[in-house]
């Protein structure tokens, strides 16, 4: 991730301004999602939107990069969990944290990866979605929700050793002409068709014209038709490989190349 060069500098003064999530929890806004969940420890949390949180960001004078994709991840480490202090506040993809939903902070996961979570001192096990950055304590890995705190065992002690792995993500695709969200395991996303969306109009002269565009830079590219009560849009999708990781690399190319409304889709 070393080729990663330019970095916004709105999310400097984003992250100077907002970060306060475990421990020192970072924020970057999108749009809020809220969830307020009461769940089995191993039933897989819902899904919400996945926000652009790829971009590295600096903490105390460290650099952090996501990473481009979760699959094949396994860490251990320390877990600890945040509660109350921040329940209400906004997280680092743009969700108002909810103490009592199944979710979990790590400093480079991608947003909306699932983590299966096995605490080493007692063996219990959680499912929790990432959809914040942190704990940025020397040693820790992992910050847990309340509830998964709870579940997990480690409310009253603070902090346990634990072995994170990751089973997925939550993608966009298309059905019907509508845009929706599911949770897939990398067993799923080692096959199948990505597109990154590069554009949407009404008028398909100007679809069929960055289709074009797309064509002449050697990307194939295609037009979705999409219905949206008496309206029509043309969406500009460019063909992006056959896995996950491979589509999150042609997100940030179209990304740089001047679309930074750019989104991954899947079919």
């Amino acid at each position: 991730m070393n080729n990663i060069k330019h970095i916004v500098p709105v999310v400097f003064l984003l992250l100077a301004f907002n970060f306060s999530a475990c421990t020192l929890g970072v924020r970057l806004p999108s749009a809020p999602v809220s969830q307020e969940v009461d769940m089995s420890s191993k039933q897989v949390p819902p899904e919400s939107k996945i926000s652009g949180t790829q971009h590295p960001y600096i903490i105390n004078g460290k650099k952090y990069y996501p990473l481009p994709s979760a699959h094949g991840f396994e860490q251990s480490g320390i877990a600890s969990w945040y509660g109350r202090k921040f329940h209400g506040k906004k997280t680092s993809n743009g969700e108002t944290y909810d103490m009592y939903a199944m979710t979990a902070a790590h400093k480079t996961l991608p947003m909306n990866t699932r983590l299966l979570v096995k605490n080493i001192e007692n063996n219990k096990e959680i499912v929790v979605r990432v959809n914040d950055r942190g704990p940025f304590v020397k040693g820790r890995i992992l910050d847990l929700s309340l509830t998964g705190a709870r579940k997990l065992g480690i409310l009253d002690k603070g902090t346990s050793e634990v072995k994170i792995t990751a089973l997925g993500e939550a993608i966009e695709y298309q059905r019907g002409g509508k845009s929706m969200e599911r949770f897939l395991t990398y067993e799923d996303l080692e096959a199948g068709e990505f597109f990154i969306q590069v554009g949407s109009f009404t008028n398909n002269d100007n679809a069929t014209r960055l289709k074009d565009k797309m064509l002449s830079w050697g990307r194939k590219a295609v037009i979705v038709r999409f219905d949206l009560g008496d309206k029509v849009f043309y969406r500009v999708q460019v063909r992006a490989g056959t896995n996950l990781a491979e589509a999150k690399r042609m997100e940030r190319v179209m990304e740089k190349a001047g679309f930074p409304g750019a989104f991954m889709v899947a079919r």
